[in-house]
């Protein structure tokens, strides 16, 4: 069988150790650390903050003709964004379009009974995700923490923008401003993988799906994983499934910082990683690649920061950066490295998201849509401050040490 031919450009993922014999392709290291099929031909839109967010979305609902699966954790049905989306929804069933709704408990008890009780009889499908009850953890836990979005199998949605005005209009204050946050809309093959998992929850939601100890024990062979940058058309993107215990989006940030070369920046509106992160991106940024973290100034869970300013001091020593969102609520989940991998979907670095609740996210290899999520990332840090402290004599030591050796 003929050797195939090394990746050039952009580089692969991982960077081989030696030769195209030991190289990891895109598709085959996701599938390694995170499970995920990875496919391509597809075409990635990034989408801003929640007004343009609830217009794709609404958009996508309008032209659905067959299938419209929509799975969210935030679902409030009574405030205007709530109804413009329950309207889209018994819309599209009026069509004839099949439309499922599951939403988390948490995330939609304030949503009144009689808005669930509309939409049945309007045609959706609308299923609770894990209300209480006497079953483990009292059925608190894992949450469902995906928000997604699929049409026909063919368009999908997802990132960290929930359904609500304070995605709109900002939940504090006379001063109120709208929600900081990314999602990405996926024309292409990977909305199929969107809707396979989706169907997962589906069943999950009234314990017809597996159970996690069944899955511990599922055996299922790889799609894909031979392709790469090299020879397959753009965009190629993994659909990774987080699940309790799974670790998924951890790994693969932490096998991001070993591959990274010159840059990775995080927004993350949660963040109290695990130590392996940690020490993922201490490891990167020692090493010279340029390591940047956005967090919220102000967090609708205020507890959350001081949590998280434990870890900065650490992190600033080995020259991470760090920076402070300014407006109202920073809640957009997003990684770009090199800019060529991309990642956008609903995990945050916190124990909640990295090993107990289901959350899905979107890993996108190519080099136009990396440029245009670092851009973004830019435009976030003009209206963030920096997280700055005095340098210890041996962190400067060792940045002076690098800038010679490098000719920075």
């Amino acid at each position: 069988m003929p050797t195939p031919p090394t990746p050039v450009d952009p580089p692969i993922w991982p960077p081989p150790p030696q030769g195209p014999s030991a190289a990891v392709s895109f598709a085959r290291g996701l599938w390694r650390v995170a499970a995920a099929d990875v496919s391509s031909g597809n075409q990635p839109t990034l989408l801003r903050d929640g007004a343009a967010a609830f217009d794709a979305m609404l958009a996508v609902m309008q032209n659905a003709r067959y299938t419209l699966d929509f799975e969210c954790y935030i679902f409030r049905g009574t405030d205007d964004v709530g109804q413009r989306f329950v309207q889209g929804l018994l819309a599209a069933a009026q069509r004839g379009v099949r439309v499922r709704l599951l939403v988390d408990w948490i995330g939609g008890r304030d949503t009144p009974n009689g808005v669930w009780r509309m939409l049945r009889a309007g045609g959706v499908d609308v299923r609770i995700f894990s209300p209480p009850g006497f079953r483990a953890w009292l059925g608190l836990l894992p949450r469902d923490h995906r928000k997604v979005l699929v049409a026909d199998g063919k368009v999908g949605i997802t990132g960290g923008i929930g359904i609500g005005e304070e995605w709109r209009l900002g939940a504090v204050g006379p001063k109120r401003r709208p929600w900081r946050d990314t999602a990405v809309q996926i024309l292409g093959p990977a909305a199929e993988a969107m809707e396979r998992a989706f169907d997962t929850m589906w069943l999950r939601a009234v314990g017809l799906g597996p159970t996690r100890r069944q899955q511990r024990r599922m055996v299922r062979a790889a799609r894909n994983s031979w392709i790469d940058f090299a020879d397959a058309p753009a965009a190629l993107v993994g659909i990774v499934e987080g699940e309790p215990g799974r670790f998924r989006i951890s790994r693969s940030l932490e096998v991001q910082a070993a591959a990274a070369r010159e840059r990775l920046w995080i927004a993350t509106a949660y963040f109290i990683p695990a130590f392996g992160v940690v020490e993922s991106l201490k490891g990167a940024a020692r090493d010279g690649v340029d390591v940047r973290v956005l967090v919220p100034g102000r967090n609708d869970h205020a507890w959350v920061n001081s949590y998280a300013a434990s870890y900065f001091p650490s992190l600033l020593q080995n020259g991470v950066r760090i920076w402070e969102w300014q407006g109202e609520m920073m809640h957009a989940k997003s990684t770009v490295m090199d800019g060529v991998i991309t990642r956008i979907g609903s995990t945050d670095f916190n124990p909640l998201g990295a090993a107990i609740n289901y959350e899905l996210d979107a890993i996108i290899g190519d080099r136009v849509f990396g440029a245009e999520a670092e851009a973004m990332f830019l435009a976030d840090l003009d209206n963030s401050r920096e997280v700055t402290q005095q340098p210890s004599r041996l962190t400067r030591a060792l940045t002076g040490a690098r800038r010679v050796v490098r000719g920075r």
